[in-house]
């Protein structure tokens, strides 16, 4: 396997802004990096998950591909223009009682299974980088392993940015949530160009 190309992809994908990286921001930004957590192992956890099945299903996915990708893109986008809403009309930090709403263990799973980025990410770096090379079983749960620490540290630094400058974040509140949901609203329209 090609070690540095494969590398610089997944380090790329993985820090580049999408919904895991815009929401782990705004989690840690929201209730501080400690209580945000849950929500960044969550990702992790789906994460993981994805890159199971990318490994184990992606000739199949590859095959079905056509029918499956129109679902995951309205699926996906949905998802996206939900959460750039809820980013835009949420209340200020210091207003908001709810401040965990959103932000549990269940939801970073979850949004995993309908993060297109993610999902296309998997499926991509596997069948380029992996695949074409003889790998056992133990080799692809090494590398999903491996895309799973990376996205990770991506999830875990974004937030600790967030977490960083949250003074800053809260003093710019409004235009931060509008900021934010501009970006997922971008990702959400990007899958369609």
């Amino acid at each position: 396997m090609p070690f540095i190309p494969f590398l610089s992809y997944a380090l790329v994908s993985s820090f580049t802004p999408g919904p895991n990286n815009i929401m782990s921001l705004d989690s840690a930004r929201r209730l501080g990096l400690k209580k945000a957590f849950p929500f960044l192992l969550g990702v992790t956890a789906g994460c993981f998950a994805i890159m199971l099945l990318a490994c184990y299903f992606n000739l199949a996915l590859y095959h079905f591909l056509p029918r499956v990708k129109i679902w995951m893109n309205v699926l996906g986008s949905l998802y996206m223009l939900y959460l750039a809403v809820k980013i835009a009309k949420s209340k200020s930090s210091t207003e908001d009682n709810d401040h965990n709403e959103g932000y549990s263990f269940k939801s970073g799973l979850l949004l995993q299974f309908i993060n297109l980025k993610i999902i296309l990410y998997g499926i991509t770096v596997i069948s380029t980088f992996v695949m074409p090379y003889d790998v056992s079983y133990i080799e692809l749960i090494t590398i999903s392993l491996l895309l799973t620490c990376i996205g990770f540290v991506a999830v875990v630094s974004w937030a600790i940015f967030g977490a960083v400058f949250q003074r800053f974040l809260n003093k710019h509140e409004r235009s931060f949530n509008i900021i934010m949901s501009l970006l997922l609203l971008y990702s959400a329209l990007s899958i369609w160009m």
